[in-house]
């Protein structure tokens, strides 16, 4: 059931992301202090998908800083075979050209 699910959240999520609709992308969380208040964002935030994709600043493409391209499947919470991303906070399913600002090596 869960894999049903995931496929209708993935495809809610893009269609959302190339819409247009409007994330907090930038500025990255590159400091403990950033990464601290985003996930502080997130625990507040109700169960809502489209206020945790805007806090959490999704693409639809990776994000190039710095010459190092950061999608979700580069990321360390990226579940590969599940297109899942376990960071606790989110715990959404992802396509792997993705990215948010919570991205880690």
């Amino acid at each position: 059931m869960r894999e049903k699910n995931d496929k209708d959240t993935r495809e809610t999520i893009a269609t959302l992301l190339v819409s247009g609709f409007p994330t907090e992308a930038f500025p990255r969380a590159d400091s403990h202090a950033m990464i601290l208040d985003i996930v502080a964002r997130l625990h507040a935030l109700p169960d809502d998908l489209a206020q945790k994709l805007t806090v959490a600043g999704f693409t639809p493409e990776p994000v190039d800083i710095d010459g190092l391209s950061q999608s979700c499947e580069t990321c360390m919470y990226y579940l590969v075979h599940q297109r899942f991303c376990e960071l606790p906070e989110l715990l959404l399913p992802v396509e792997p050209e993705w990215s948010c600002r919570l991205w880690r090596i």
